[in-house]
C-alpha cells in the first residue's frame, strides 16, 4: 500500500515497485489513481479513502501486508508568529496523525506478512529552519513515531527516508509560498527517492534499512 499515490514521490514509488508487488493506491482522486492504475504493468488497483478519517472498514479484506509506504503529506509554511492553530492542527493531523491511526489499523496485516513500513519523512525532519516550525515539527513526530513503532514491532522492518528538495508539484508550491525561482535542476527527482524506497524494501532478508538520507548533488538540502 502506498498513500499519496496518485502524484509526486508516491507516484514514482508505485512505478518502481510495480514490477514486484500488487499494490493499493492509496490517495482521494479516483480519477488521478486510476490514471496511475491505468499506467502501471503489474497488478494494482486504487484505494480512494480520506487518511484523515481512515477507519476499520476501510482496511477491511488487508489480512497480509507486505510493504506500507507513507508518502502523503501537506506544507504550509510561515512564521510562529504569523502561523495559526489550524495550520497546526492540519499539518499534524495529516503528517502525523493519520499515518500514526492507519499503521495501527493494519499492523495486523502487517505482523502476518512480517512486513515493512516506510515514512517518507523530509530534511525538515532532522533540521528545522525559520518559516517552517509547523511541518518540521510534524516531521520530527515522524522520526519519533518511526523509531517507537521500530523498537515495539520488532518483526517488522521500519525505514524512515529524508529526503532533500524533489521536483514535484508539492515542492512547486513550497516555492511559491516562499516567492522563490523554481528551479527543477537543482533538485532530486522524484524517481531518484523512489529507488531509495526500492532499495529498502528489496534488502535481504539479514538487513534491516532504518533510516535513508538522499540530498541533491547541487542546490538546497531542505
Amino acid at each position: 500500500m502506498i498513500t499519496g499515490a496518485s502524484r509526486g514521490v508516491g507516484a514514482a514509488v508505485a512505478r518502481a515497485l510495480a514490477p514486484t508487488h500488487d499494490l493499493l493506491l492509496g490517495g482521494r482522486d479516483r480519477d488521478a489513481l486510476e490514471g496511475m492504475r491505468a499506467e502501471l504493468p503489474g497488478a494494482a488497483r486504487p484505494w480512494p479513502v480520506e487518511l484523515t478519517a481512515v477507519t476499520e472498514a476501510d482496511v477491511a479484506g488487508i489480512d497480509r501486508l507486505d510493504v506500507l509506504v507513507h508518502s502523503a503529506g501537506v506544507v504550509t509554511l510561515g512564521r510562529i508568529g504569523e502561523t495559526p492553530a489550524e495550520v497546526w492542527r492540519r499539518t499534524l493531523e495529516v503528517n502525523v496523525v493519520a499515518v500514526a491511526e492507519l499503521t495501527r489499523l493494519l499492523l495486523p496485516a502487517l505482523r502476518a506478512a512480517g512486513g515493512h513500513v516506510v515514512l517518507v519523512n523530509s530534511g525538515a525532519g532532522q533540521r528545522a529552519n525559520p518559516n517552517w516550525a509547523s511541518y518540521a515539527a510534524s516531521k520530527f513526530a515522524l522520526r519519533a513515531f518511526a523509531d517507537a513503532l521500530r523498537l515495539e514491532e520488532p518483526g517488522l522492518r521500519v525505514t524512515t527516508v529524508y529526503p532533500g528538495r524533489v521536483d514535484t508539484d508539492m515542492q512547486r508550491g513550497v516555492r511559491a509560498q516562499e516567492k522563490g525561482d523554481y528551479q527543477p535542476e537543482k533538485y532530486l527527482r522524484a524517481d531518484s527517492v523512489a529507488r531509495a524506497v526500492l532499495a529498502a524494501v528489496t534488502a535481504s532478508p539479514d538487513a534491516h534499512v532504518t533510516e535513508i538520507t538522499v540530498r541533491p548533488s547541487a542546490g538546497p538540502a531542505n
